[in-house]
């Protein structure tokens, strides 16, 4: 009989090689998941916490740095664009939602895939999704440093001409690795403070903004023709933008640090989505009453920036940079975190070597696995490209979307004995078959460069595990 390793990376042979079972969770509390293997990461996120990491994720980017490069590429009709990636989102936020209640494991997406459709699958999501974070965190770095640089300036320090961006970026990149080292309760800490504030002046900047273009303080803007460019620009830039919506995910990703999983999962994921959704649609109706696409393209990727110096002069523009800094902290932050939880998941599959799953028994943290989650970071970051950073990691969080929905359609239809879910997906085959098509049907808006470089990744990983885990059998143990 042939030789296989089990998920604790021990090679087995012959009858030894336990059968595939139906097992449930075995130890899940709120405080931590305890397996067979011993206990692994502390609960210690309550539903704030994973709200916030939802909302600070996804509030950053589509606020922040997209509004010039969407309303470049599709005006006005832009705000469609980002509705589009909301109900796409919602559509894969409830099966997402679904799968994580009855399987409240770190790794999110890969985890679910791996105990349903298989192991090929999983590793193929599982290590995409590492670098699909890898390639988000990068960006929202990126757009860090674009927002410091812009408050430098703003405070009269000169820095023209100096290359201050990505040594800013690579800085905190740093820094926030080493937040997540000295545990997950301090990542979350600041998470809710910043998104906190955040929203704050969100929801001030956006109110007035709103008021001033309906005319209520002033004369209403009459925006530019509503699509300008036709209707393609509009789901290419859907497409571009999705990145924006990766926060709901992050959500699964932590899920094994989580208090009270079977609520706290459902309402992060769904109302992370509706809140950014509706910030989202608002900010680029303020942003196109106050200047047309061309000029919003022209300003680049601190547009908001102009557009709220156009409604509240130096000050208004000082507390956009401020929010901007805050919310490219909070996006990377939660990412970096996230990122960890997928190689930690992976790694105690064994489909990479199981050093990356060590948790530091001082601070409660997988240590390697934020470390290989950094360093590649920091690689990226220095490339700067920041629209494939974008595409590319919308292109792998897309995929793995996908699956999730027909991961809930397979299970659904088996049902095995261990699947006990706490929430139930209304008309799943509707929700779950529509957000499958949508998800994949998304990857042909997008530029040619991101799909070459996601469909090598996702090859690259199908390599890698026909290499090096081809003999690890994953689906239906827990």
């Amino acid at each position: 009989m042939g030789s296989s390793r089990d998920s604790s990376g021990e090679t087995l042979t012959g009858d030894d090689v336990p059968p595939q079972t139906d097992a449930p969770l075995a130890g899940v509390t709120d405080e931590t998941t305890v397996t067979e293997e011993g206990t692994e990461l502390e609960r210690s996120i309550g539903l704030s916490g994973a709200l916030a990491i939802g909302i600070g994720t996804m509030i950053g980017a589509g606020i922040f740095v997209f509004p010039g490069l969407a309303a470049g590429r599709a005006g006005p009709a832009a705000a469609g664009s980002f509705a589009i990636g909301a109900v796409i989102a919602l559509l894969v936020a409830l099966p997402a939602s679904e799968l994580a209640t009855a399987m409240p494991k770190s790794g999110g997406g890969y985890y679910f895939i791996s105990r349903t459709l298989g192991a090929l699958p999983g590793a193929v999501v599982g290590i995409s999704i590492w670098l699909g974070l890898v390639f988000a965190t990068a960006f929202y770095l990126v757009g860090f440093g674009n927002y410091a640089v812009a408050v430098l300036a703003e405070a009269g320090v000169p820095v023209g001409g100096i290359p201050v961006v990505t040594p800013l970026a690579l800085l905190f990149g740093v820094l926030l690795t080493a937040l997540n080292l000295f545990g997950t309760e301090n990542a979350a800490r600041l998470q809710n403070y910043v998104v906190g504030i955040l929203l704050t002046i969100l929801v001030l900047f956006l109110g007035y903004g709103g008021l001033d273009s309906l005319g209520i303080f002033g004369t209403a803007s009459a925006p530019e023709r509503f699509m300008p460019f036709g209707p393609i620009p509009v789901f290419t830039t859907a497409a571009l933008v999705f990145t924006s919506y990766l926060g709901f995910a992050q959500v699964a990703t932590v899920a094994g640090d989580l208090k009270n999983p079977g609520r706290n999962l459902p309402l992060a994921m769904v109302g992370s989505v509706i809140v950014v959704g509706i910030l989202y649609v608002a900010t680029i109706f303020v942003a196109t009453s106050a200047f047309e696409s061309a000029t919003l393209a022209g300003f680049g990727e601190t547009a908001i920036v102009e557009v709220a110096r156009a409604f509240g002069g130096l000050g208004g523009a000082i507390a956009i940079l401020l929010a901007g800094l805050l919310a490219t902290i909070s996006s990377a932050n939660a990412s970096i975190l996230s990122t960890s939880r997928a190689v930690f998941a992976i790694s105690k599959d064994a489909l990479v070597p199981q050093y990356a799953s060590r948790v530091n028994l001082a601070y409660g943290t997988p240590h390697v696995a934020l470390v290989m989650a950094g360093g590649p970071v920091l690689v990226l970051v220095a490339l700067g490209e920041v629209e494939v950073l974008a595409e590319v990691a919308s292109f792998l969080h897309l995929v793995m979307y996908g699956l999730m929905c027909v991961a809930l359609l397979a299970v659904r239809r088996d049902e095995p004995e261990w699947y006990d879910p706490e929430f139930r997906v209304p008309a799943y085959p509707f929700v779950a078959g529509l957000g499958a098509v949508a998800s994949f049907g998304l990857l042909a808006f997008m530029q040619l460069a991101s799909q070459i470089i996601g469909v090598v990744i996702m090859f690259g990983a199908a390599g890698w595990y026909k290499y090096y885990a081809s003999d690890v059998s994953l689906k239906g143990v827990f």
